[in-house]
This record gives C-alpha cells, sequence and structure tokens, in this order.
C-alpha cells in the first residue's frame, strides 16, 4: 500500500513512535513522508532585513516510510 497526502499515520519507530498524524507532505524519490507534529527540531532563523530579530522555530522533517503505518 502506497501512503500518500492526506492520509493518517501512526509512527512506528523514533522517538515519535506512537504517535498519529495526517502526512503533510510524501516525497516518493526518497521514500519519505512528512508527518503533522512529528519529528519536530528547533531550527535558529536569522534575521530578515536588517532591523528583524533572529528567532528559534520549530520546523517538522520528513521520516522513513517503513517507520509509518496507515492508521485506520
Amino acid at each position: 500500500m502506497n501512503i500518500k497526502k492526506g492520509d493518517n499515520v501512526i509512527v512506528l519507530a523514533g522517538k515519535d513512535k506512537g504517535k498519529s498524524g495526517k502526512v503533510l507532505r510524501a516525497i516518493p524519490k526518497e521514500d519519505m513522508v512528512l508527518v503533522e507534529g512529528v519529528n519536530l527540531k528547533k531550527v535558529h532563523e536569522k534575521s530578515r532585513k536588517g532591523a528583524g530579530k533572529g528567532q528559534i522555530v520549530e520546523k517538522g522533517y520528513p521520516i522513513h516510510v517503513s517507520n509509518v503505518k496507515l492508521a485506520k
């Protein structure tokens, strides 16, 4: 079965094991999926346009498709 954008999945392995979420993006060439609320990392963003301040933002990263399964 193929996992595609919009599917609800459960994470089977890794630090977010047991969490579930909706697939926001599928990357079939790399066998990766981006799942909502899973594999979040804090990223330091540089300031834009001189006057603005930099900030720390939580960003989602894709996980391998073998580490998720479709939720029923």
